[in-house]
């Protein structure tokens, strides 16, 4: 009888008890009967005996576990629970699909049920109470809750954020379930929560692709992408794949990027795609021409550029060359090897820049408007497609944030009032594919990147969500500081919006064409010539003073960092 641990006391413990009570009962009975007690002892006792042993016996056990578990979770003496309480957000289908599940977890404890609908409150479901929204915070104290289960798949991405907002105060942990499309089945299993995407802490809804868009430069044809192993190239690859090429060829020059990618997506493309690994540098010309003579490539996306704003500005050579020299070589392969289309991913910092990522991809951007001009009576088509910050890739925020959250803090933030302008890496990537297949050569196109972002909210709302607090004067005894390490080289306080003076719409809600002053090409020849003849001298100084005449509106924050170009100037003093 006292074998059973009173906080996990099931149906089990109660049949113990059941049969506990039926075996001394038989013992006194037939005591009784050898003892000759039955003449002084109704027969109705034995029964009564019985009733009020196993009522008073399992039911006060039965008391104890609901006061322990529901009414005293914190109370002095009780250890904690191994399990995380938590309350459930949305009480309709998915919420009571999850609540079943839950039920099995030696994860999770499902406390309470939230809903929006205030005609449910009150009502049970599986035992489990139903709450308004505004009764999270008692429940979080009362109930001392660890998590909240959000529920609600079929919402928009707009409620979902309002809903992490409203816990964004109480330190508790944030979990979700993926939208329905996701789920396999329509079923809702354990398996299915996740931590809450960043995209919903952005409240940015998605706009369905355009289908014909995707297909237009994909499907059936020969398609190359370069940096094929980088956030925004492996993206387009898995991408590119589900529109069905005749071949997906990935060029890039980083092993390990290279295997990653080939490894991936070969999986995915099945038996009618042929998917070709090329180890290779975009400044390799002779090798471009012959893998897209090789494959007859249709289009190219060319994605392989150096993007890390500090790490180019204190290495000026490589980045300039990688960006400027590599789009070009690629261009000038492309036309040789008579591709359709041509589509560069460039960056919002290319929008009057201050740092050299910037500058180089727009000096990128006037090869390939120079490069339309030029090929005007051929039938290759280039296009530009400008974006900013994506969520998640390489030398994003996220997840360095999320590496110092885990690792106990502090997150790093380099300005207090430093905003950023966000979006999905699938979301660009799609966008990117769609763009491409738009307009006429030489058009730059520019995607509507929503409302900017203060990256120190972001990072404030990534330590709430994981049932931490920020430190800071207010809050001395919160779990993570938050501290600013100043503007980088190169940095700016507020990106500018990605469209620039001149913006047109097109026939898609998130792209917009912007006219954009152009170069000849004769005049712009000569320029990248004296460009390459600065590169190989390790010219910085000549290298900065070409920039600055040939990309409009760039405006360096600073002196050049290079660390090769303060030794050189040192030795020669």
């Amino acid at each position: 009888m006292y074998r059973a641990v009173i906080r996990y006391i099931g149906y089990r413990a109660l049949w113990t008890v059941v049969k506990a009570v039926t075996l001394s009962l038989l013992i006194w009975a037939v005591a009784t009967y050898l003892l000759g007690l039955e003449y002084n002892t109704p027969r109705s006792v034995i029964l009564i005996f019985w009733i009020v042993s196993i009522l008073v016996i399992g039911g006060s056990r039965m008391i104890a576990r609901w006061l322990i578990l529901h009414q005293f979770p914190g109370g002095e003496g009780n250890a904690k629970l191994s399990t995380e309480r938590v309350l459930i957000y949305g009480a309709g289908s998915a919420g009571r699909q999850l609540a079943t599940a839950l039920y099995h977890s030696n994860e999770f404890s499902a406390i309470a049920f939230i809903d929006d609908d205030n005609s449910l409150s009150g009502m049970d479901i599986n035992g489990v109470r139903i709450y308004k929204s505004v009764d999270i915070p008692a429940l979080v104290e009362r109930f001392d809750i660890d998590s909240v289960l959000l529920a609600i798949p079929s919402s928009s991405r707009r409620r979902r954020k309002e809903v992490i907002d409203s816990l964004n105060e109480l330190h508790i942990r944030a979990l979700t379930l993926p939208a329905l499309s996701d789920i396999a089945g329509g079923k809702i299993s354990m398996s299915d929560v996740r931590e809450v995407d960043i995209a919903d802490l952005l409240g940015r809804e998605e706009v369905q692709p355009d289908k014909a868009l995707l297909d237009a430069c994909i499907h059936d044809q020969a398609v190359l992408v370069t940096g094929a192993g980088g956030s925004i190239g492996s993206e387009l690859c898995r991408q590119i794949i589900k529109q069905k090429p005749r071949c997906l060829v990935f060029f890039e020059q980083s092993e390990f990027g290279l295997y990653s990618i080939e490894r991936e997506i070969t999986k995915l493309a099945g038996s009618g795609v042929r998917v070709i690994p090329v180890l290779g540098s975009v400044l390799d010309l002779a090798h471009l021409i012959k893998v897209m003579q090789q494959y007859s490539i249709d289009t190219v996306y060319h994605a392989a550029a150096y993007k890390h704003v500090p790490l180019v500005e204190s290495n000026m050579i490589a980045g300039v060359r990688n960006n400027l020299v590599g789009t070009w070589n690629a261009a000038e392969a492309a036309i040789k090897c008579q591709v359709k289309n041509f589509v560069l991913i460039s960056t919002d910092k290319a929008v009057r820049p201050t740092n050299v990522m910037g500058a180089s991809k727009r000096f990128a951007e006037l090869v390939l408007q120079a490069l339309s001009k030029r090929e005007q009576d051929s039938d290759i088509r280039f296009a530009m497609v400008r974006f900013g910050n994506v969520l998640g890739s390489s030398g994003s925020v996220i997840p360095l944030f999320r590496q110092q959250i885990s690792e106990g803090g502090p997150v790093t933030v380099t300005d207090p009032e430093i905003t950023r302008y966000f979006m999905t890496i699938p979301e660009a990537s799609s966008l990117v594919i769609q763009a491409g297949s738009m307009g006429c050569s030489g058009d730059v196109f520019v995607l509507d990147m929503g409302e900017p972002v203060k990256i120190k909210n972001l990072a404030r709302q990534m330590i709430n969500l994981t049932g931490l607090s920020v430190r800071d004067v207010n809050y001395p005894d919160g779990d993570i500081e938050i501290i600013y390490t100043g503007i980088r080289d190169g940095e700016k306080l507020y990106e500018e919006l990605l469209i620039g003076d001149n913006v047109q719409k097109t026939d898609h809600p998130m792209i917009m064409c912007a006219e954009e002053v152009m170069v000849d090409w004769v005049l712009l020849k000569l320029i990248i010539e004296q460009m390459e003849c600065a590169l190989n001298n390790f010219d910085y100084e000549k290298v900065r003073s070409i920039l600055l005449e040939t990309v409009n509106g760039y405006n360096p924050q600073h002196e050049i960092k290079d660390p090769m170009y303060q030794q050189s100037s040192s030795s020669i003093s």
